[in-house]
């Protein structure tokens, strides 16, 4: 018989496939995997420095520092000086990159409203608890909690 955690592996491993169903790389100016990602992680802990988006995404800094050249190149984030005095400069998403994340954000979640379309309402309520759960897990072993709005 089957383990259920062998079900989540094959299930896991089939979702990964399915990442035509979102927009990113699909027309000109859609976000990348790693933009849309920092984006988002900045949108709900505001500006962050080289070494805070290390800690929080386990990278380390020389990826990081790619990542965020090619963002403030296209003008998705700015360099911003530390508020608290620090040496370090920290990046803020600009009005552009708040743009662009919001309207990958509304293509994705219409993306899944297709995909979600014959489901009740407290069946994606439960799907979206039990991934939140299995998220937080992921979390928790990892030490690096994601921050909810």
């Amino acid at each position: 018989m089957e383990r259920p955690t062998q079900q989540v592996e094959f299930e896991t491993m089939l979702l990964g496939r399915h990442s035509h169903l979102s927009p990113r790389g699909k027309r000109e100016g859609g976000l990348d995997r790693s933009a849309y990602i920092l984006l988002s992680r900045l949108g709900v802990e505001g500006p962050m420095t080289i070494g805070q988006l290390s800690e929080a995404f386990g990278l380390d800094t020389s990826t990081l520092n790619r990542q965020t050249a090619a963002m403030t190149r296209a003008g998705l984030v700015e360099r911003i000086p530390d508020e608290g005095g620090g040496i370090a400069r920290k990046f803020r998403v600009t009005d552009q990159g708040g743009r662009a994340l919001e309207r990958e954000r509304a293509e994705i979640v219409a993306g899944l409203e297709t995909v979600l379309d014959d489901w009740s309402e407290e069946d994606v309520a439960a799907f979206a608890g039990y991934l939140q759960r299995f998220n937080g897990s992921i979390e928790r072993i990892s030490g690096r909690p994601w921050p909810r709005p």
